[in-house]
């Protein structure tokens, strides 16, 4: 709730603190007072945009602080979840079951700038306006109130119920439909690029493949293509060689034997030849292997400038591939098998439009059925709801209105509309696919109509407090601040609108602006607005009522005498059956 409201340099507030409590909180004082401005201070603290001059005379800057505290398991459901999205830090930081508070700062500069705080960090004016409607309701006399909005009206009636697992599970199978939905589209947007991508990866791949790429092959081509260049040069020399070696009379090998015959002959008889003869055996060996060598490599030469034109043509090709790719021989063949890898994912996904088509008309069914039972729940609530409202608008005075709520299923798409399909069906909102209105008749023969079409000024305060009533014990904000509800209020009815609001203090912390004295003696806590003038400056100041001065307070809002024995009587009176 609101525990404190702080306001300095705001027109005739020069230095002025507000504390509140819990229950219902009366604001009083003479016209023109204040108490107008304590609503345009905390509208501005809410985020709303300041009208007109509001920084005091001499003073650089206004400035608004509101203190909210709530127990660790009191704070509102929707306060937790934007916290949650805006400023996870704030819920980090409590433990156990510590109190939450929250400091929010508006501060006006001369020049009509802004700026807004939570916690001590700066916020936009738009999260600050966000974070303010879970925290509290303001029901003037001629702003909109939020009551009024179909998003406010459906998250009522769904309290009133009970149907948070209902709407958590349809927002959960919303949310897996958005998905689907979203992925579908990138899908099909991306279809186009996809193909492209696949016909490139299909012309590269077929290209390697065809370029038989390997990297021994390469070698042996590299080698071969030395041979057949230099053909005629190697016949020559190489040939050479091997007659040199093994060829006629006069051979390298054919002395090398004679040699070792002459050896062999006398090493049996002279120790000292048995090394050297050795070495010849094993000379004789080695040049017999060379031989043989030589006359297969000389055998595989030939001068073929076909054979060679080939080769060639082959090797240009990896040249060419690989001067294309910006790599070498090694990195085509890398690049050849991560082709391959990614032609295979790319021809696999052929399918995925089906599949996910598949998916997403599952996930439609599943949500709908979720939206058909939240619709039910809604239907099966509208009579229970509407004769608790019928009630408490007759205690207040409306006894022949007419409260009516509307659940209304949303139209299907047309299958003519570009919105068409599953995919793009717009049905389904954040809370199901209804359209739930709150309707009054306010006079016997009228039709139902929409509140914000037919209420206004105290009627439509009496309204929303008839509703509030209603769903009090579900409760969706802490405070609730009714401005001047007492507009058109006779004095029949004023001490059952006191009563309603007293009761309603139960559920909410209630703050109320108020001229009647019925409203004022049910208050559990009453504050006094007054404008003085000192030292050629007016001020405006609050002071909170002890028991005897709200006796001489309410006496005053009476009969304008608070001295007069029987406005303190009635005072009295009214001040004692508020309690009974």
């Amino acid at each position: 709730m609101l525990v404190e409201l702080s306001i300095r340099d705001l027109a005739l507030f020069e230095d002025t603190t507000f504390s509140f409590g819990g229950g219902l909180n009366c604001i009083t004082g003479e016209t023109g007072a204040g108490k107008s401005l304590f609503i345009g201070a905390l509208k501005l603290l809410l985020g709303e945009r300041p009208k007109g001059k509001l920084v005091r005379e001499g003073a650089s800057e206004a400035r608004v602080e509101g203190l909210f505290q709530f127990g660790a398991e009191e704070i509102p459901r929707r306060l937790r979840e934007l916290l949650t999205e805006h400023a996870p830090e704030i819920l980090e930081e409590l433990s156990g079951d510590e109190d939450l508070e929250l400091v929010l700062v508006r501060r006006l500069r001369a020049d009509g700038k802004t700026q807004g705080k939570l916690n001590g960090q700066v916020v936009t004016q738009r999260l600050l306006r966000t974070l303010s409607s879970s925290l509290v309701e303001i029901h003037g006399q001629h702003e909109g109130q939020s009551l009024f909005e179909a998003r406010e009206q459906v998250a009522l009636l769904d309290a009133y119920g009970g149907h948070d697992e209902l709407v958590e599970t349809y927002r959960a199978l919303r949310a897996e439909w958005s998905r689907l939905v979203d992925a579908l589209t990138s899908f099909e947007e991306g279809a186009r690029s996809r193909t492209d991508r696949l016909d490139l990866v299909r012309f590269q791949s077929s290209e390697l493949e065809e370029a038989g790429l390997s990297v021994e092959a390469g070698r042996e081509l590299g080698e071969e293509r030395e041979r057949l260049r230099h053909a005629e040069e190697l016949l020559r020399e190489v040939g050479g060689a091997l007659e040199g070696l093994d060829g006629e009379e006069g051979s390298a090998i054919a002395r090398v034997h004679a040699g070792l015959a002459a050896l062999e002959r006398w090493e049996v008889k002279i120790a000292d030849l048995s090394e050297p003869a050795e070495a010849l055996r094993e000379a004789s060996l080695h040049l017999s292997e060379a031989s043989e060598s030589l006359a297969r490599f000389v055998g595989g030469v030939e001068v073929s400038p076909g054979r060679l034109e080939e080769v060639e043509g082959r090797l240009a090709g990896y040249e060419r591939l690989a001067k294309k790719h910006g790599t070498d021989l090694p990195g085509l063949v890398a690049l050849q098998a991560r082709l391959a890898e990614e032609l295979a994912e790319l021809e696999g996904g052929a399918g995925s439009t089906e599949e996910l088509e598949a998916e997403l008309r599952a996930a439609l069914e599943r949500m709908s059925e979720a939206a058909a039972a939240l619709t039910k729940e809604r239907r099966s609530l509208r009579k229970k709801l509407k004769d608790s409202v019928e009630a408490s608008l007759k205690d207040l005075g409306l006894e022949r209105a007419e409260f009516g709520v509307s659940v209304e299923e949303r139209a299907q798409v047309t299958s003519d509309s570009p919105n068409s399909g599953p995919q793009g069906d717009r049905r389904f909102g954040l809370d199901g696919a209804d359209e739930v209105a709150f309707q009054l008749a306010a006079n016997p023969g009228e039709g139902l109509s929409p509140l914000s079409e037919v209420a206004s000024g105290g009627e439509a305060a009496r309204i929303l407090l008839a509703l509030r009533g209603a769903l009090a014990a579900k409760q969706t904000i802490p405070t609730l601040i009714f401005d001047e509800i007492d507009s058109g209020v006779g004095g029949r009815v004023a001490p059952r609108v006191g009563a309603h609001l007293r009761a309603l203090g139960e559920h909410h912390q209630i703050l109320c602006v108020t001229h009647l004295p019925a409203v004022a003696a049910a208050a559990h806590r009453h504050l006094r607005v007054e404008k003085r003038t000192e030292e050629g400056r007016t001020r405006t100041w609050v002071q909170e009522l002890a028991p005897e001065a709200r006796v001489f307070e309410v006496a005053d809002m009476i009969s304008g005498g608070a001295d007069a024995d029987t406005a303190q009587a009635e005072a009295r009176r009214l001040l004692l059956e508020a309690v009974e």
